[in-house]
């Protein structure tokens, strides 16, 4: 008997949204559609800023970066979660959920330090736009860029390695639709305490740092639009802001809400969360920054006349 609870798991079964058969085809067709909407406004986006020379700025240069984040964030979980949709056979390994989980932590990450990158934007561009072309050369730009992708990747591979450790040896169901990293500890028989410590530290260093960077960024940015006579000057200032300011509303609060201390919350709540950040927001954010934007619904009308 002891052999047998000793018996290590590879294959792992996704319980995913719901185990209702009737819900399973019509949640198909919505998580279809989201998911094509999603990818055709963030590469369509990409497309935009690379054909359109107005768009050839720092802030859509951030932004382009983004809209690919958010396009593997949104591939890393969802095509997976239509399959299971659709078949009998939920079976995952042990390799591609490592994999599942490493793209999609990397985005997130990428997201965390690109959100900053594009408030630092911001603040050049509103408190000292005299230096702004200088300030944000390509040079800095590509090095922003590179340094959040390079922290993304290192995040995640951190933590990838650490869980190769682990061993599971006891179930291999998972009631989730995605490798969300603490559902796999819990069915560790390894101790992951060295895991969630790592996952806690990383992630709340991650989270309060980028958000302190940010609310910094605006904080003087706010200040330097008071100092403004202009009511006409202080309305553009706000609406080069609004989108962002938007963006990052939607991704800490729901960062927020899923990591609440104490919080008792049911495993579907706790599902809603995370359909949220890894489906809707990707889903949100090319329009956020596209349908009240003029440059781009100018590059967008230009793109037509040709």
């Amino acid at each position: 008997m002891a052999e047998d609870n000793k018996t290590v798991v590879t294959n792992f079964v996704l319980m995913g949204l719901t185990d209702r058969p009737g819900l399973q085809v019509p949640l198909f067709l919505v998580f279809l559609v989201i998911y094509l909407i999603t990818i055709v406004g963030n590469l369509g986006l990409i497309a935009l800023i690379w054909k359109d020379p107005h768009l050839h700025t720092p802030m859509y240069l951030f932004l382009s970066s983004l809209a690919f984040a958010d396009a593997c964030t949104s591939s890393s979980v969802t095509p997976r979660m239509l399959i299971n949709f659709l078949s009998k056979d939920h079976k995952m390994s042990l390799v591609g959920r490592f994999t599942q989980f490493y793209v999609f932590g990397s985005s997130a990450t990428v997201e965390c330090f690109l959100l900053v990158v594009m408030a630092y934007d911001r603040f050049v561009a509103i408190c000292n736009p005299l230096l702004y072309q200088v300030v944000m050369s390509n040079s800095l730009c590509t090095q922003f860029i590179g340094v959040s992708y390079f922290v993304g990747f290192m995040h995640s591979a951190i933590h990838v390695s650490l869980l190769v450790r682990l061993t599971f040896c006891r179930f291999n169901i998972i009631d989730y639709f995605y490798c969300e990293i603490l559902q796999l500890f819990k069915i560790s028989c390894t101790d992951p305490t060295v895991n969630i410590f790592l996952v806690l530290i990383f992630s709340a260093f991650i989270q309060v740092f980028t958000f302190m960077a940010i609310i910094i960024s605006y904080f003087y940015v706010l200040f330097a639009i008071l100092k403004k006579r202009s009511e006409k000057g202080k309305s553009k200032a706000l609406s080069t802001c609004s989108a962002h300011l938007l963006s990052v509303s939607l991704f800490y609060g729901t960062f927020l809400m899923y990591v609440r201390l104490g919080s008792g919350r049911t495993d579907n709540l706790d599902k809603m969360y995370s359909i949220f950040y890894t489906i809707i927001i990707p889903l949100l954010n090319p329009f956020i920054y596209s349908l009240k934007n003029k440059e781009v619904i100018g590059a967008l009308r230009r793109i037509r006349k040709k």
